[in-house]
């Protein structure tokens, strides 16, 4: 059982916190590569509570850093981004993407001493159309994390960006809750609506499921699972995968690419990215869906301020445009979309939901196992230096696939999982069957 100090521990992200620590151990994804423009305005970001800036410079290099000029503290937001650095409006002291000091054209040439001078820069490089950022203190970076989607070619990459006003943990919590789907998304659908072999049918006539739930290289997995056509079960497999990714069942397992990360902000915001395969998205497109399950990311303009980006028009002000309406008559929520009607509920807890208060039951035991394996890496972290899962090895993250399957009843969950791996699209080539402890 997790205590108050244990859930403050892993819902706090800053400088100096166990949790941010751990963090700070892994590439983060910072923007997209189409926010920053050569010689173009810097972008705010907030990200592990650090107000950061980023630029890309003449030569199309990025740069990441401490938004306070090393001089007097003013805020490089407002430098001039010019001639492959960023000059202070201030004292006109530059920087390149490095951080380092440039130019002191303030002082005399015998009193400079620019070389002695370097802006607190963070490691960045650039992937498929997204910026990433390390912010440890390591000399050498970490391998680039090796989740099946992030390996795509740009061309065939699905990104989309959203923000969640609430803390990190319930955030992602909420995307490893499986039961919750036949109740949130799926609570006005009825099975006889649905042909008798659609996997939408299995979970309407079932919205209990029985559990698996492990352990794994890469964090944590688990298989909700319902009976099927005779002698099958209808699987549902997800993943939590370090430091803050998952991969969920929306869609059939063969070709589900999908992988989302839930950047801690600060303690009190999200930033949601979501990486799939194009081949994905065609298939929610084009599937049978339950009404009121469109993706509906209608977006606020962006603001420069550090909680300006990729803000939802729906959102705590506006009730997340809930209808009573529709709630009575066609939907279960009356909120349109399913990714807006998760953000509803997670923002509903608070800016950081007092744990305190839950009852938990079977049905949350891939939630109180992945909490535990958080904690396990972060007390290992702390008391033995032990780096946590991925940060020396991305490669593990290759074992990782989720979706839905209809496999036989009478082989082990997973013995079946192994074998829809292998026989999945993997169209990098990358996906491989993973090691995998019994429960």
């Amino acid at each position: 059982m997790a205590t108050t100090s244990d859930y403050a521990q892993l819902t706090q992200v800053g400088p100096g916190t166990p949790m941010g620590k751990l963090i700070r151990h892994y590439w983060i994804p910072a923007c997209a590569s189409s926010e920053i423009v050569a010689d173009g305005a810097p972008l705010r970001l907030m990200l592990l509570g650090e107000k950061l800036i980023a630029f890309r410079d003449s030569n199309g290099r990025v740069g990441i850093f401490d938004h306070r000029c090393p001089h007097r503290g003013a805020s490089l937001f407002l430098g001039r981004n010019e001639e492959c650095g960023l000059r202070c409006v201030y004292h006109g002291w530059k920087f390149d993407v490095d951080g380092n000091c440039l130019d002191m054209p303030n002082v005399k040439p015998r009193h400079s001493f620019a070389g002695k001078i370097k802006a607190n820069a963070y490691k960045a490089l650039e992937r498929n159309g997204l910026v990433w950022v390390y912010m440890g203190d390591a000399a050498a970076a970490p391998p680039f994390p090796a989740l099946e989607p992030l390996l795509l070619p740009e061309a065939q990459l699905n990104a989309r960006w959203a923000q969640r006003h609430c803390n990190w943990l319930q955030a992602i919590e909420g995307d490893i809750d499986t039961s919750h789907f036949g109740f949130l998304h799926e609570g006005k659908a009825a099975a006889e609506d649905y042909p008798a072999q659609s996997a939408i049918r299995y979970r309407l006539e079932d919205r209990a499921p029985d559990y698996h739930c492990i352990e794994t290289e890469w964090g944590t997995m688990y298989a909700a699972y319902r009976p099927a056509s005779p002698g099958n079960l209808y699987y549902r497999v997800a993943h939590f995968l370090f430091p803050f990714w998952t991969m969920i069942p929306n869609a059939a397992f063969g070709t589900n690419l999908t992988a989302r990360a839930w950047v801690p902000m600060d303690d009190t915001h999200t930033m949601f990215l979501q990486c799939s395969w194009d081949t994905t998205l065609q298939n929610l497109a084009s599937s049978d869906r339950v009404p009121g399950l469109g993706l509906n990311f209608q977006y606020q303009p962006n603001s420069t301020d550090w909680h300006g980006r990729w803000r939802l028009v729906p959102d705590q002000s506006n009730d997340w445009m809930m209808d009573r309406e529709r709630q009575r008559t066609s939907t279960y929520t009356g909120i349109d979309g399913v990714h807006l009607q998760d953000q509803a509920i997670t923002e509903s807890m608070g800016e950081c939901v007092d744990h305190n208060i839950e009852h938990l039951t079977i049905g949350d035991l891939m939630i109180t196992r992945t909490r535990q394996r958080m904690l396990n890496a972060m007390r290992a972290l702390a008391e033995r230096g032990t780096k946590p899962p991925g940060a020396e090895n991305g490669d593990i993250f290759l074992g990782a696939h989720g979706g839905d399957f209809i496999a036989p009843a009478n082989v082990d969950w997973l013995e079946t999982y192994a074998n829809q791996v292998k026989a999945s699209a993997n169209p990098t080539g990358a996906l491989r069957a993973p090691p995998l402890a019994a429960e």
